[in-house]
């Protein structure tokens, strides 16, 4: 992944007077997952649920994910922005205002959406704002994007929860945002599952050691 300085405009999004424009074509991708080759596109089985989550450098965030029981298929993308189909070159200008995210669908029935609510704020540190360790920019910061009320209400306890937590181990401020699912836009064919195709690859994901109480926010919930 590309290493960004603190210049000013690596941590300020754009406004939409200042975003690129993008374009109208999607991203080409491959049909299958190069892991369980399930589809990467819809229409995915019925019962199936969705989820939305950045967490830093996707290549690694990505395969949090597909390596779990119950997850049907992933993808890597880019959301919460402005552009329209930005390229990787683009959103790593920070001038698309787009993170870098995964896209996860799940069979509830055998991993619900408080375990992934777990694996993605343990995996990373959801206090740095901005950045995520020494990938630094816009596209680094944390974010929920969430498919409906349950998953906002599930997303904002764990968020309070998790706080206690670590808050109790001297760290800061939640810096998460938690936001309506916008349009997610699939990246490149090399960025999807780059990991599984490049097993010494970069991944600068790094969690904070402090475990998320999903009994107890999934008990606020209720």
């Amino acid at each position: 992944m590309v290493l960004f300085g603190f210049g000013k405009k690596k941590l300020n999004l754009p406004t939409a007077e200042e975003a690129l424009p993008g374009r109208s074509k999607e991203m080409p991708v491959p049909a299958h997952h190069y892991v369980n080759n399930n589809p990467l596109k819809p229409p995915f089985p019925a019962g199936m649920e969705t989820a939305l989550f950045g967490l830093g450098c996707f290549w690694g965030a990505e395969r949090k994910f597909w390596q779990l029981p119950g997850v049907y298929t992933t993808a890597v993308g880019y959301a919460a922005g402005i552009t329209p189909n930005p390229t990787y070159e683009e959103v790593c200008t920070g001038m698309t205002g787009h993170n870098e995210v995964v896209f996860v669908v799940f069979d509830p029935q055998v991993i619900s959406y408080a375990q992934l609510l777990k694996v993605f704020w343990e995996s990373h540190n959801p206090t740095q704002g901005m950045r995520q360790g020494n990938d630094v920019g816009t596209q680094y910061r944390s974010g929920i994007y969430v498919y409906s009320e349950s998953q906002k209400q599930q997303a904002e306890a764990s968020r309070n929860a998790y706080q206690q937590e670590l808050t109790k181990a001297r760290y800061g401020e939640i810096t998460t945002e938690i936001l309506d699912a916008p349009e997610f836009y699939y990246a490149e064919a090399y960025h999807q599952q780059y990991l599984a195709k490049n097993p010494n690859g970069y991944c600068g994901l790094g969690g904070t050691n402090v475990a998320c109480p999903v009994g107890v926010f999934q008990a606020e919930v209720k």
